[in-house]
């Protein structure tokens, strides 16, 4: 499986997960914070351990893995499956306890389905995106997109990327080399000042088919020339945006106008906007 640390939400609260020996684990951590409001999660959670689970001589039900933290670095942080944060949910005094498990047994199942039919995953995202009203040809190009995206990434980690802000860094440089912006220029043109809005959903149908080009001939060079070096890496972005950037130019120059548009998905629908993979 790739790209497999992913973020959920339970009730407007961030739950880290990630893929492990063929199964979600959670971060015990956050599951404390959401079925809590604690101000101090990690402390409650030492306190459960103590009082509940001091005694078990066994293995832990909990492991450690390592997570993304606020601050973009990965550390050691206790996890559980589904079967143990069930036993450890018992343990919290929460009225939020119930509709929790039934949610979490929701997402196990839900991940279980998708890994063994890939495109239940598609049918899931195409569904949240026509809720919001979305038109279907946008999300398909959006769905597109997303697919382009991830075989980028999975290049990327090929050559040996792995830190998140040099992925920021790569897909800047793309980004400026097709429309003359970073993506953080770009939701400040359109107005999108919260940070987990994602600058894609808001993206008219020019601008997701110029990203796409960029990222694809950048995944396309990469695979030919296999680029060893950060450095290489970032000038094989560029050239695979400037291929956008050209394209783009031609097609103003026909239509006689700009494709880079200030309008965003909020201002056109008054509706909420969708957060989707966070390495777009």
């Amino acid at each position: 499986m790739k790209n497999n640390n992913k973020l959920i939400v339970f009730e407007n609260k961030k739950i880290r997960r990630i893929w492990h020996n063929d199964e979600w684990y959670f971060s015990v951590v956050d599951v404390m914070e959401a079925l809590t409001d604690s101000p101090t999660p990690r402390q409650y959670w030492g306190k459960v351990k103590q009082r509940e689970f001091i005694d078990i001589e066994l293995s832990p039900i909990w492991i450690q893995l390592k997570l993304e933290s606020p601050d973009g670095k990965k550390y050691l942080t206790d996890c559980a499956n589904t079967e143990s944060m069930f036993r450890i949910i018992q343990s919290i005094p929460s009225p939020k306890a119930e509709p929790f498990k039934r949610w979490l047994a929701k997402v196990g199942y839900e991940r279980v389905q998708e890994i063994e039919n890939p495109e239940l995953a598609q049918e899931r995202i195409k569904e949240l995106y026509e809720k919001k009203g979305y038109p279907r040809d946008w999300i398909d190009k959006r769905l597109r997109g997303i697919a382009i995206r991830q075989n980028l990434t999975d290049e990327w980690k090929e050559r040996g990327i792995e830190n998140e802000r040099d992925f920021a860094i790569l897909t800047a440089e793309i980004s400026k080399a097709t429309f003359g912006m970073t993506p953080q220029e770009y939701k400040e043109l359109k107005g999108l000042t919260k940070k987990n809005q994602n600058l894609r959903d808001h993206m008219t149908d020019f601008e997701l088919i110029f990203t796409m080009l960029g990222e694809k001939v950048t995944t396309e060079i990469s695979q030919k020339e296999r680029p060893e070096t950060f450095e290489k890496n970032k000038k094989v972005a560029q050239r695979g945006g400037g291929v956008a950037g050209k394209a783009r130019k031609e097609t103003e120059k026909e239509l006689g106008r700009s494709v880079i548009s200030n309008e965003n998905y909020l201002e056109n629908t008054n509706r909420t906007q969708i957060c989707t993979d966070r390495t777009d």
